[in-house]
């Protein structure tokens, strides 16, 4: 007789591999999905399935998408001539659910010439100033600096988030009112 449970193990270690989610609130999810709520573990699951099948990276901003373009790109009432420049579309989710930009986005995932070349056409589309959104960050303020000279010869206000935002710190991390602020207080570069 097998008594292993090789298969709730690897649901927990599967668990523990998400952000913030340690050993043991992995344990304590898997077993109240598979115990106490199988309904709400098969939510999850068909959910996750539905997302990885139908989540996609927007072809213009680089944000997440159910189709070519995102929402935001799609929008014609945003601020066309404001451009921010974010780390990652979980950045994009943060902003958009405070309300706190009206303007496009662009995910700068890293700095290749492919990904530098579509970020100068979109700049070329009306951008007028260029907002940076980045992690405080002696790394990211020289990313800041390299796009900065390499969008050099258009005409654009460079600003970049305000230091209420600790170096270090991701913006998930950081609470509304500081966030709010650095936005509010942006600087120019």
């Amino acid at each position: 007789m097998n008594n292993s449970l090789e298969k709730f193990n690897r649901l927990v270690e599967a668990l523990g591999e998400l952000p913030s989610i340690g050993k043991k609130s992995a344990t304590r999810l898997a077993y109240h999905m598979i115990m106490n709520d199988t309904f709400v573990g098969m939510k999850i699951a068909h959910a996750i399935e539905d997302a990885l099948g139908s989540l996609k990276k927007c072809k213009e901003c680089g944000g997440m998408s159910e189709d070519e373009l995102c929402y935001i790109c799609c929008d014609e009432t945003r601020d066309a001539s404001l451009l921010c420049i974010v780390e990652n579309a979980k950045d994009i989710l943060l902003l958009e659910e405070n309300g706190l930009f009206d303007g496009k986005y662009f995910v700068l995932e890293s700095l290749e010439e492919l990904t530098m070349s579509h970020l100068e056409t979109m700049v070329q589309n009306g951008v007028s100033e260029v907002l940076f959104a980045l992690t405080p960050s002696i790394a990211n303020d020289a990313v800041i600096l390299y796009i900065e000279d390499k969008l050099g010869i258009y005409d654009l206000n460079f600003s970049k988030i305000a230091q209420g935002v600790p170096t270090g710190v991701s913006l998930e991390n950081i609470d509304l009112l500081s966030l709010t602020r650095a936005l509010e207080d942006r600087v120019r570069v």
